[in-house]
């Protein structure tokens, strides 16, 4: 076997493997799991490294290198274990009142407060899901809705993919706008209260007749430049409706 096979399967064993088992010092992969968590949650993804985490555990950083290899082994295990708290169980999205659209609102909805309440999993590279347990059975909760409705698997999975991608999206830009507001001291209202008038004098209307009137609908509506979760909520309505062509023939 290869080292990067070795590797993988190492990695794949860490996520699998149990969390509670205490090493010599009485320390858990659980507990080190939570602790950066609350750092990453606190602070972001780029302020977590293992000497703080063994700092808030209080321990020697060596005694992290029992439990796990380095910092991106760590990573995948708080991803895996943030999509633990998504559903109380592996049916809820398909138990949802309603029909297969309601479930993926509550599945879109799901994911969304996710970001909100951990924003550092939005910059954690995804190109290649870690596949642990609680990714896994995220994905089999989330696509339990769309079975039997009238689509091929490979549609089931590209309009699972869509619908997240669309929540991921939005709830990025949500959170730029947060972190904007932050680091301004302004929020955005009050930032485009200082912007419209402005506006109104470079602008020309007869130059710009659409993006003059767009513009200000939009504006007035948002309260804002841009709305990241109006956006999410419309555009999840427009994929509920397009899959709902595709179910239909």
């Amino acid at each position: 076997m290869s080292q990067k096979s070795n590797n993988a399967a190492r990695r794949l064993a860490l996520l699998w493997g149990s969390q509670t088992v205490p090493g010599r010092s009485g320390l858990t992969l659980k507990a080190i799991i939570t602790a950066a968590i609350d750092i990453a949650d606190a602070q972001g993804l780029e302020a977590l490294s293992m000497r703080k985490v063994a700092d808030r555990l209080e321990v020697g950083t060596m005694s992290l290198y029992t439990h796990v290899p380095g910092k991106s082994e760590l990573i995948d295990l708080m991803v895996d274990t943030a999509y633990g708290q998504l559903y109380e169980s592996i049916d809820q999205p398909s138990q949802q009142p309603g029909d297969w659209r309601d479930a993926l609102r509550f599945i879109a909805r799901q994911n969304w407060e996710l970001y909100r309440k951990h924003p550092w999993m939005l910059h954690v590279s995804t190109g290649r899901p870690s596949l642990g347990p609680n990714v896994t059975l995220k994905y089999e909760a989330e696509l339990r809705p769309l079975d039997n409705i009238g689509l091929g698997d490979v549609e089931m999975d590209a309009t699972l993919t869509l619908i997240l991608t669309h929540v991921e999206g939005c709830a990025r830009a949500q959170s730029t706008v947060e972190q904007t507001e932050q680091d301004t001291g302004m929020t955005d209202a009050e930032w485009w209260v200082t912007q419209a008038p402005l506006l109104d004098q470079v602008i020309d209307e007869a130059r710009f007749p659409v993006a003059s009137r767009v513009g200000e609908a939009s504006s007035r509506e948002y309260q804002a430049a841009s709305s990241p979760e109006y956006i999410f909520t419309f555009g999840l309505e427009r994929i509920l409706a397009g899959v709902s062509e595709l179910v239909k023939k």
